[in-house]
């Protein structure tokens, strides 16, 4: 095999298909990035068997042939070669020399027959969706997943797809998070849960274009997404997601809208007191015009007062400042409308329209020294 491409296409390419590469694994061609130049095109692939990822680059193909490489040396090769047209071969003996202007690298790879290709998907169940609205949704919503393998559902996201509508949905035990995007076409109902990791690693890929699309299909055991000149396949989880509408509820005692930048502000501000690993509540105390927020800790004390317009009953409830802060941080409008019932249920953030819904278990605070 013989190639040659720019620097900067190659890295960007390699770039991509690394975040599918895995950190620790027995197998030593996980390890590895393959290169494919047959067919007209340049593809690179990895593939730790649970996330496959590949994408074509510019270049010109030489000699075809195939070559498996450790990924991270050839990242960071690739990475310290100057910014010029960089050469690429191998021979039968998987000797590969990589070169660039007077630079000039040899290593050793692997067959690439050895190389675990991506599972064939048929390309039948999908939707499309601008890469804009797929990153977006993952942003406002991953943060709510359960990282600790506690729970393999709460590791994913459901993705639901009912006629024009995705609903997209995480939760880790003490809060949900929940966005409803509409879709251009309608589509049939499908229900998946995508792993937690893949949705990540896709948001670091997606570039945020508006007038850009992603396809997404779906069988019954992956998904794969595909735009620009990639594609994405995950294994699904495999189960049953919780029932979120049964968690869900419009009932509530008291209605708080409030300027959503000034009451992030003030909980960011009162996280100044907190100690990692500490987990003291912020108190919130709601009267007719103003919320209180106080917080104390072994560092101190604060108390500030927002103005608010409020529905329903006065109310005393404490929250983890961290949850409070991941939501708003992700919510663009400038009045937000949250929903409560009493101290110990739940709280709900969400729009008139429910594009969003966000909800956060409350703290106990009479029991926390």
């Amino acid at each position: 095999m013989k190639i040659k491409c720019p620097k900067s296409s190659l890295l960007n390419g390699v770039s991509i298909v690394s975040k599918a590469v895995p950190n620790k694994t027995t197998m030593s061609i996980l390890e590895c990035i393959l290169i494919n130049a047959n067919d007209g095109q340049i593809k690179l692939t990895a593939n730790d068997m649970e996330l496959g990822i590949e994408t074509v680059i510019e270049g010109e193909i030489i000699e075809s042939g195939i070559i498996a490489l450790d990924a991270k040396i050839l990242f960071e090769i690739i990475r310290k070669l100057p910014d010029s047209e960089v050469t690429i071969s191998s021979d039968d003996s998987f000797k590969t020399s990589i070169t660039c202007e007077k630079a000039n690298f040899n290593i050793i790879g692997k067959s690439g027959e050895d190389f675990s290709f991506l599972p064939t998907i048929e390309k039948n169940d999908y939707i499309m969706i601008s890469q804009y609205s797929l990153k977006e949704v993952i942003r406002q919503t991953i943060f709510s997943i359960d990282e600790t393998d506690s729970n393999k559902m709460m590791g994913g996201e459901l993705f639901e797809i009912n006629n024009d509508t995705l609903r997209v949905v995480s939760l880790d035990g003490h809060r949900i998070s929940i966005r409803n995007i509409y879709l251009k076409n309608s589509y049939p109902s499908n229900k998946v849960i995508v792993p937690g990791k893949t949705l990540s690693e896709i948001s670091k890929i997606l570039s945020g274009d508006a007038e850009k699309d992603v396809y997404i299909y779906f069988t019954n055991n992956h998904i794969l997404f595909e735009f620009d000149d990639t594609i994405v396949v995950s294994r699904l989880i495999e189960g049953e997601y919780f029932n979120i509408n049964q968690m869900i509820t419009t009932d509530y005692e008291t209605k708080v809208t409030i300027n959503k930048k000034e009451f992030y502000d003030c909980i960011d501000r009162a996280t100044l007191l907190i100690k990692e690993g500490n987990k003291k509540p912020v108190i919130i105390t709601i009267g007719d015009e103003n919320m209180e927020l106080k917080i104390n800790s072994t560092v101190g004390s604060m108390d500030e007062q927002i103005s608010i317009q409020k529905e329903g009953k006065d109310i005393m409830i404490g929250f983890n400042p961290k949850f409070l802060i991941d939501a708003l941080k992700v919510i663009e409008d400038e009045e937000i409308d949250i929903y409560m019932v009493n101290p110990k249920a739940p709280c709900f953030i969400r729009d008139e329209e429910n594009n969003y819904v966000y909800l956060i278990l409350p703290v106990n605070f009479t029991t926390v020294s």
